[in-house]
């Protein structure tokens, strides 16, 4: 029987090396998986494959030596464990993200549901290449948002309150850019906003609420690290409202589908294009 190998492909099943076998690949939304699907994992690989799996890089797990024969009833076994196929080639990835501010004290945005909400929204989307969304929750970037095709980076905008200000200095000391300055002795504080990164740190340090702060989304486009490594450049201010990143998220994809041709990169696609012209769509979007 002629076996259609795209198909699979596209399904999440990645050939090996070894005739016939393949690779599962899971889809594990924001690296999130409850303790039964995991119980599922492990009686798929254990009757099915060799008895391991492979957590890749993106937060995923992948079940080797999946035979030809019995990829049927692995879908029959998936369904029923409350799991799904992952995606490869030209599509959408699974969005990726860590706990962000739910779990993790140094969060700035909650990243789980968003994840999940963008991930309902655009995997499986047929591009020109494969299209990756990662969601870091701080300036920590344990997700190392520039990586991505498109990465999302939270970011906290600081507003200082002179009134309470004890002028203790500790938001200086934390500061990673320097960008406060505080003179304890003639009690003075100054704060240069242009090399502000939002990282949110003096919000946080702050003992009497000098600073407070709002939080939102920084963003990248077109970071790579395949075969032509490049780190994702920031085109737009920080932004405020998840509807306006939906938008932003939504232009960004519709931009690499008409632009991008089939095998190129999103950054290459923007090197040859231009990251002006997207640039110019965007801001259209957020105004």
């Amino acid at each position: 029987m002629a076996v259609d190998y795209s198909a699979l492909k596209k399904g999440g099943f990645m050939r090996q090396k070894q005739k016939n076998c393949f690779s599962m690949r899971l889809r594990m939304v924001a690296g999130h998986v409850t303790a039964e699907q995991l119980k599922a994992v492990y009686e798929i690989a254990d009757r099915f494959g060799q008895g391991y799996v492979h957590l890749t890089a993106r937060q995923g797990i992948e079940i080797p030596f999946i035979r030809l024969e019995d990829i049927d009833e692995v879908k029959k076994a998936l369904r029923a464990g409350g799991l799904e196929q992952g995606a490869c080639g030209a599509r959408v990835r699974t969005v990726t993200a860590c706990q962000g501010s739910a779990i993790c004290p140094s969060g700035l945005i909650e990243t789980q549901g968003l994840a999940k909400k963008l991930d309902a929204r655009y995997f499986g989307k047929d591009l020109p290449h494969k299209f990756k969304l990662g969601i870091t929750g701080c300036k920590n970037n344990c997700l190392k948002a520039e990586e991505n095709d498109l990465g999302i980076k939270g970011g906290m905008w600081p507003t200082y309150h002179a009134d309470v200000c004890t002028h203790c200095g500790l938001c200086a000391a934390v500061c990673p850019t320097r960008c406060i300055t505080v003179d304890k002795e003639n009690k003075t504080l100054s704060f240069n906003d242009k090399d502000c990164v939002a990282c949110g740190r003096c919000v946080k340090s702050c003992p009497t609420d000098a600073w407070t702060g709002q939080s939102g989304y920084v963003l990248s486009f077109g970071g790579n690290f395949g075969n032509h490594l490049q780190f994702g450049t920031q085109l737009l201010p920080i932004l405020f409202e998840e509807e306006k990143l939906l938008k932003v998220v939504d232009a960004t994809i519709a931009f690499f589908k008409e632009y991008g041709k089939p095998s190129e990169r999103f950054s290459q696609c923007l090197n040859r294009v231009g990251f002006e012209k997207l640039h110019e769509q965007l801001e259209e979007v957020v105004k």
